[in-house]
């Protein structure tokens, strides 16, 4: 995208093509780094974008059409893609929906003939009538991580492992445990396709982002590791992304005026991206 390389100090990512004057959150990829998404706030509207590479040129990024009804105000957010590049999940609230309170679900869009289609909600077990799931992230063997407040969790949001079975069927989700999840409520976490790290936000009341390795099949304490920056304590950070090549790592800010107006008070929304080395040494530690 015509942009040099990040080192250990956050850059915003793509101007003016993912980041304009608009909100912009959440950019990844798929795994042949030949398609781009992002999340934009449109009228009110969470719209998924999509760009491909073309002849080694990305196209300009255009919405994606999730739901049938495009004028109604909708939410599609926080896409996470197969190793296929054949299935996106994201968290989504139908426009029949959105003005009713109800909580958010997981959906699925599948590429048909180069095509995202609409999407469909993914049913019971990883989607529930009473309970919100959200930040679905796809691991390798099509196994899903994402968020929900359902009961039996350490706090009042749990981060859940759902085994892919088949034809787009997961088992029972399990809770990945309290090594992750405590009274803080999970949020905004990013799983490595192999499963060998996880990177989240606000397990504690410090902002950033904290690494978690598993070993022996279990996850270990995370760890708070260096931004490459001061975090400016008037924004909010989230959405935390690594690159599939593990290279680079991505994250989002946001910004509320007044500070706890919710999304309705989101007057700016940025991505910023950073080389990873660093963040994966803390391994070796």
């Amino acid at each position: 995208m015509d942009q040099n390389l990040p080192g250990n100090t956050p850059q915003l990512f793509a101007p003016s093509v993912v980041n304009t004057a608009e909100i912009e959150i959440n950019t990844v990829f798929n795994s042949s780094f030949t398609e781009l998404f992002f999340t934009r706030i449109v009228n009110g509207s969470f719209i998924i974008y999509h760009s491909e590479l073309v002849n080694n040129s990305w196209s300009k990024p255009n919405p994606i059409q999730m739901f049938d009804n495009k004028q109604a105000k909708s939410v599609a957010i926080d896409p996470t893609i197969t190793k296929e590049g054949d299935t996106m999940y994201f968290l989504g609230v139908n426009p029949e929906d959105h003005s009713n309170s109800t909580p958010p679900d997981i959906y699925s869009s599948q590429k048909v003939d180069g095509k995202w289609q609409i999407a469909t909600r993914v049913e019971f077990p990883i989607s529930t009538d009473e309970y919100a799931e959200s930040y679905p992230v796809v691991v390798a063997d099509g196994s899903l991580y994402f968020e929900s407040d359902r009961p039996g969790g350490f706090g009042k949001r749990d981060i859940y492992r759902a085994q892919y079975l088949e034809e787009g069927m997961f088992d029972i989700p399990v809770n990945i445990g309290p090594a992750i999840n405590s009274e803080k409520s999970a949020r905004s976490t990013f799983v490595a396709s192999d499963e060998s790290f996880l990177i989240t936000s606000n397990i504690t009341e410090e902002k950033g982002f904290f690494i978690a390795f598993k070993t022996n099949n279990e996850w270990q304490t995370p760890t708070k590791f260096e931004l490459g920056e001061l975090l400016d304590d008037e924004w909010i950070y989230f959405c935390p992304y690594m690159s599939p090549d593990n290279k680079f790592f991505f994250f989002s800010k946001r910004y509320n005026d007044p500070a706890v107006s919710g999304w309705k008070g989101v007057t700016r929304g940025e991505v910023y991206w950073l080389e990873a080395g660093h963040i994966l040494d803390l391994n070796t530690k």
